[in-house]
């Protein structure tokens, strides 16, 4: 990939250690690496006589480093517009979504993964963790690798049925959703670590991901980050992601879900829950003194009424020191793999909901969308910030747009002002994948194309049809 000099940016959002906002920088990149930052001047005369193999012009661009996307549902992206959207958290996934996704051969899963790539580039995201593949993880990679961005992924995992089916739930669904126990489906997940882990270089990892809540016993919820601590990755699942939820487990065991989780062990620093809007004060502590991650995914909550904005306690959480990133979760739950959007939501919407202006905030709002995200993914060693030495994973932003004239803090116009149009010219691991708004690495056209067509036999698949799926669920109830 050789040396790329990003010269004379207007504005370069570091998103470092001091947050410092740097004007009329360079950036040169050597290979996969950011090697030198600071004023055009110093940097030109520094590497003055060096051989570079492209510049790329930074007058009238933004610098800064790509969004992390810290849950996300690759297998979901051929299912945009399906859902009716008045359905709520449980009969959204139980009577919609698990058909969907058993419909997904591994050739849709492929063009799912290809055309959810594109987005993410295109609207500035350059890593993302995907909750697991419903087919064996390879075909995920291959997109992956294909489409060239970063990403953690897994193999959907889950093991424990409902004791009374939904009379809409197929064979099919339940073979593809369900191993008969926990051991099966650890040895499934610790094989595909095994084999994937790493691809691309390194740019690709695979993770001990499974599916969470009801549909996993406790055993599997245990053993996950166990398991995934042994082979040195990490893990991800869905937990309190509604109040419906919480209320069943409470009628059920007496306790709410991330209490469950401490009572189980499960409670660990290499994982990251999905969603988490339903926890007590007291769980709080729990998250913060086993240094475990959450994943908040404001456009679902408001989508699918989680109520973040009414029992939320993420503020409360970034107080007692938890990594709290930010996650689209699917092209259905939330509608779109925008992270500009979620970190303006998240900037914004505890502010209006216990009307404190000082409640999380632009600059906030931003490390939750690049370096937290990157903790959560135990990638903050070389992603989610510009510093030298860290992978160059880097966006660059047109200023000369209207939604940037006039600005005068960049941080609080890129949040609450900007759109993913602005992004230009995106980088990931050194490499040049998407210029001038054109993604280079795959032809974005044909993806489009195969995505309609696979996405009309998935629906037709699965079964599911406004009118005719229900509109509730008693699952697990």
């Amino acid at each position: 990939m050789g040396r790329i000099l990003i010269r004379d940016a207007e504005v370069v959002l570091t998103v470092d250690p001091a947050d410092r906002v740097l004007t009329q920088c360079s950036v040169l990149v050597e290979d996969t690496r950011i090697a030198a930052l600071g004023p055009t001047a110093v940097i030109e005369d520094r590497y003055r006589g060096v051989v570079l193999d492209e510049v790329i012009d930074g007058r009238n661009r933004l610098v800064m480093p790509g969004f992390v996307d810290a849950h996300l549902h690759l297998s979901e992206q051929l299912s945009r517009g399906v859902f009716p959207d008045t359905l709520a958290t449980r009969p959204w996934v139980f009577n919609w979504a698990k058909p969907v996704y058993a419909a997904m051969g591994p050739d849709d899963e492929y063009v799912a993964t290809l055309l959810a790539g594109i987005e993410m580039i295109k609207t500035g995201t350059t890593c993302c963790l995907d909750m697991g593949a419903q087919n064996d993880v390879g075909n995920t990679v291959r997109a992956l690798e294909e489409v060239g961005i970063r990403a953690v992924t897994g193999r959907h995992a889950a093991d424990r049925l409902p004791e009374v089916l939904p009379p809409h739930w197929t064979t099919e669904m339940i073979e593809r959703h369900f191993f008969p126990n926990a051991d099966a489906a650890l040895a499934e997940l610790e094989r595909a670590v095994r084999t994937y882990n790493n691809a691309a270089g390194g740019r690709i990892r695979v993770w001990v991901n499974i599916e969470g809540k009801e549909p996993c016993s406790p055993e599997l919820h245990a053993a996950a980050p166990a398991l995934a601590a042994r082979l040195g990755v990490g893990t991800t699942y869905h937990i309190a992601s509604s109040l419906e939820e919480a209320l069943v487990s409470e009628r059920k065991t007496g306790k709410w879900p991330v209490t469950r989780l401490k009572e189980w062990g499960a409670l660990r620093d290499n994982l990251v829950l999905a969603h988490v809007v339903a926890v007590r004060d007291e769980e709080i502590g729990f998250l913060a003194e086993a240094g475990t991650k959450v994943a908040f995914c404001p456009g679902t909550s408001l989508k699918l009424a989680k109520g973040a904005t009414r029992i939320g306690k993420y503020p409360e959480m970034l107080a007692a020191g938890i990594t709290v990133s930010l996650g689209c979760d699917g092209a259905s739950a939330a509608g779109s793999l925008d992270m500009m959007r979620q970190m303006y939501l998240a900037a914004g919407l505890f502010k209006d909901a216990r009307m404190d202006a000082s409640l999380i905030g632009a600059v906030t709002a931003l490390r939750m969308a690049t370096i937290d995200g990157a903790r959560a993914l135990l990638w903050d060693d070389q992603i989610g910030s510009i510093e030298v030495g860290k992978r160059a994973d880097l966006i660059l932003l047109n200023l000369d747009d209207c939604d940037w004239v006039p600005y005068t803090d960049p941080v609080q116009t890129l949040v609450y002002s900007a759109g993913a149009h602005c992004v230009h010219t995106v980088l990931i691991d050194g490499r040049v994948v998407m210029r001038d708004r054109r993604v280079l690495t795959v032809d974005e056209r044909e993806v489009y194309a195969l995505a309609r067509e696979h996405a009309r036999r998935v629906i037709d698949r699965s079964g599911v049809c406004a009118g005719r799926t229900p509109l509730v669920s008693t699952a697990y109830d």
